[in-house]
């Protein structure tokens, strides 16, 4: 009755470790360690929690990758299958700001190619209102095109890897949305 009792114990130890090693929980949201993407398997790099004036949280940013990296400028250049999951953190955060963020984030970004009609593009994809908890999801397929997803919908695409390098550049670029979260993006 011991052995069996140990033996219980420690399979449900072994399966509480393993569920815990599937998700990670970054400022209180799980995110998956792993997320497919276009067939391939990616791997949780980092994620942390975008804020506006030190105190306001507005959402949190994950980035998947097919290995984990530190160069943050390898990441926005490569051609490969990766991804930015964004979960709305703050009931604040509307569809406008969202956008208007976005707008700022391609003003600013150091790589890559995007156009009016693009940001055109993602108000249209993302015209509804947003809520806390919302999830967007933003995966690249290699030598393809950017995916724009909302709550697991799929909304609309951007072709090449120019727009991806553009897109990827507002958080892990030059200058980027907020440093501290391309930092935690690229697990560090």
């Amino acid at each position: 009755m011991k052995a069996f009792k140990a033996l219980l114990i420690t399979l449900m130890i072994a399966a509480s470790v393993s569920v815990d090693a599937q998700t990670k929980n970054i400022e209180g949201i799980d995110f998956p360690t792993k997320l497919s993407i276009n067939d391939q398997n990616t791997v949780l790099n980092g994620g942390g929690l975008r804020e506006k004036f030190g105190f306001l949280d507005l959402y949190v940013g994950a980035l998947y990758v097919p290995a984990k990296t530190s160069n943050a400028d390898e990441v926005v250049m490569a051609d490969e299958n990766m991804g930015i999951r964004i979960v709305i953190a703050s009931g604040l955060v509307t569809r406008d700001r969202f956008i208007e963020a976005l707008e700022e984030g391609f003003e600013n970004t150091t790589a890559g190619k995007s156009s009016p009609n693009d940001v055109e593009m993602f108000k249209k994809y993302l015209s509804d209102e947003f809520v806390k908890g919302d999830e967007i999801l933003l995966t690249y397929h290699a030598g393809d095109a950017v995916y724009l997803y909302k709550n697991g919908e799929q909304r609309g695409t951007f072709k090449g890897l120019a727009f991806k390098q553009a897109l990827f550049g507002i958080w892990l670029g030059g200058v980027p949305a907020q440093e501290s979260l391309k930092e935690e993006m690229m697990g560090k």
